[in-house]
């Protein structure tokens, strides 16, 4: 197999694991996946440009958790506020991160901020939310539906951030950001059990990684 063309990554499919996410999933009404074993939303900040902010734009960062590079042509980034519906807020993808590395999609930014993001590796035409909001890394280019897709095969990571979200993975979203503080996963960006409230940390200031970043594969336990 060539490691730089691997098959198209999601969300891993074990039979057991399908089993009882499926049953969990019917019992509690919420939706389960499992964990990405490739490409996370790594850190989400939506308080760029935004009055008192240090950082001009909004960005998500992406982490590659694997030890090979990973095609992500065909995919998208997907936003919508809150409690909405509408993931009309769309960015397609069309790069390989490779193993260990991270990617930086600048987004929307407002009159306030004194700097600059790192050099991003794609400007994307999305305005995210400050306080909460729903951010999906999809394996498709289709517009996602609903207000909590994230047991939607198609979706690889999902972050509901800001206790108003109504979507999340496990038992719940992340804490509230601000116009300094960045919703960002732990472990250097890595760690993912599919609980949104577990797996991040509120950082403030924001620390944004882009291609540049030294990689960092997370040990396997």
């Amino acid at each position: 197999m060539n490691p730089t063309n691997p098959p198209t990554p999601g969300k891993p499919r074990r039979w057991l694991l399908s089993a009882i996410a499926a049953c969990s999933a019917a019992c509690l009404g919420t939706a389960a996946a499992d964990p990405s074993d490739t490409i996370v939303i790594s850190q989400v900040y939506g308080g760029g440009g935004n009055s008192g902010a240090l950082y001009t734009h909004d960005f998500v960062e992406l982490h590659n958790i694997s030890s090979v590079a990973v095609d992500i042509t065909g995919w998208s980034i997907q936003y919508a506020s809150s409690t909405g519906s509408n993931w009309n807020n769309k960015f397609d993808l069309s790069t390989t991160i490779p193993a260990g590395g991270y990617y930086l999609i600048q987004l929307e930014g407002g009159s306030g901020g004194t700097q600059a993001l790192p050099t991003p590796d794609a400007i994307a035409n999305i305005n995210m939310a400050q306080v909460a909001g729903k951010v999906a890394l999809v394996n498709s280019t289709t517009t996602l539906t609903g207000t909590n897709p994230s047991g939607d095969p198609s979706v690889v990571d999902f972050v509901g951030f800001g206790a108003a979200a109504n979507g999340f993975e496990g038992s719940g979203p992340t804490a509230n950001l601000n116009s300094n503080t960045s919703a960002s996963r732990l472990n250097f960006g890595s760690q993912d059990t599919d609980d949104n409230a577990a797996d991040f940390e509120l950082l403030n200031p924001p620390e944004p990684r882009n291609s540049a970043t030294t990689p960092f594969i997370p040990t396997p336990p």
